[in-house]
C-alpha cells in the first residue's frame, strides 16, 4: 500500500492559520530589529574598545567577544532565560520570572548580545584595514583619541564593513527562530502550531520557509541600497 498525503495549501491562508503566520512574522521582525539595535551599537562599542590604547578595556572587550562568539546561541538563550534571573538573587529573580512576556525580552537581549560579539569582530577587522598613517593624520589635526574614533575612524570603518554587516543583519532574523525553544510565538513556532492543529506540517513549514525567503531577500535589497549609498569611492561593491 502506498502512502497518500492529502495536500491542502489553503491552510496557509485559512483562518485562523493565516493570521497565526502573520502574527509570527510580526514577532520575528520585532525580535530581529530590536536585537539588531542592541547588536549594532553594543558591537561598535566593544569592537572599538578592542583597539584602544588602554589594556584593561582591550582585555574586557576581547573576553566578551570570545565568550559570546564561541558559545552556541541556543546555550546562551537557555542560560539567560532559565539561569539569568537567579543572578539577581532569589527574591528579585522570582519577580523577574513573573514579568509578562519575559521570554520575548530574553530572546531580544540574548540575540542582541550574541550578535554584538560578531559585529565587534567585524569592527576590529575594519579598524585593522585602515592605514596607520590615517590614524596619525587625524591625531595631527589636534583631535583627541575619543574625537578621532567618533568623527573619523568609526564612520570610515563602518563603510568598509557594510557587506559583512549585511550578512549579520540577515542572520539575526534567521537566528530569531531559535526563540521558539523558550516559547516565543515567532514564525517557526507558529508553523509548528499549525502542524499540530491541522497535521499539515509540509504546507506550514513550506509557507514559513517562503516567508523567511521573502524577508531575507527584502533585507538584502535594503542593505544593498545602504551599501551603494555609503560605499567608499574606488572600492568594489555589489
Amino acid at each position: 500500500m502506498g502512502f497518500a498525503y492529502d495536500f491542502d495549501w489553503g491552510v496557509l491562508w485559512r483562518q485562523p492559520y493565516g493570521i497565526w503566520l502573520l502574527q509570527g512574522l510580526w514577532l520575528t521582525i520585532k525580535i530581529g530589529f530590536l536585537g539588531w539595535i542592541i547588536a549594532f551599537f553594543w558591537g561598535i562599542l566593544i569592537g572599538t574598545l578592542r583597539v584602544t590604547p588602554w589594556r584593561w578595556l582591550r582585555f574586557f572587550a576581547s573576553a566578551y567577544t570570545e565568550i559570546f562568539r564561541n558559545i552556541p546561541f541556543l546555550v546562551q538563550l537557555f542560560f539567560w532565560y532559565y539561569a539569568g534571573p537567579m543572578l539577581f538573587g532569589e527574591t528579585f529573580g522570582r519577580q523577574i520570572n513573573q514579568i509578562v512576556g519575559l521570554n520575548f525580552y530574553v530572546a531580544v537581549l540574548a540575540l542582541g548580545l550574541y550578535t554584538a560579539s560578531r559585529v565587534a569582530e567585524h569592527m576590529r577587522a575594519g579598524f585593522a584595514s585602515i592605514s596607520p598613517d590615517q590614524y596619525q593624520a587625524v591625531l595631527s589635526t589636534g583631535m583627541t583619541q575619543y574625537q578621532m574614533y567618533r568623527y573619523v575612524i568609526i564612520p570610515y570603518a563602518l563603510r568598509i564593513i557594510t557587506p559583512p554587516l549585511t550578512t549579520e543583519f540577515l542572520t539575526i532574523f534567521k537566528n530569531s527562530s531559535v526563540a521558539m525553544t523558550i516559547g516565543v510565538a515567532e514564525l517557526t513556532f507558529m508553523s509548528y502550531r499549525i502542524d499540530a492543529e491541522t497535521f499539515h506540517g509540509l504546507e506550514a513549514t513550506t509557507g514559513a520557509m517562503a516567508i523567511y525567503l521573502v524577508l531575507g531577500l527584502t533585507v538584502v535589497r535594503v542593505m544593498s541600497i545602504v551599501e551603494n549609498r555609503f560605499k567608499i569611492p574606488g572600492m568594489v561593491g555589489r
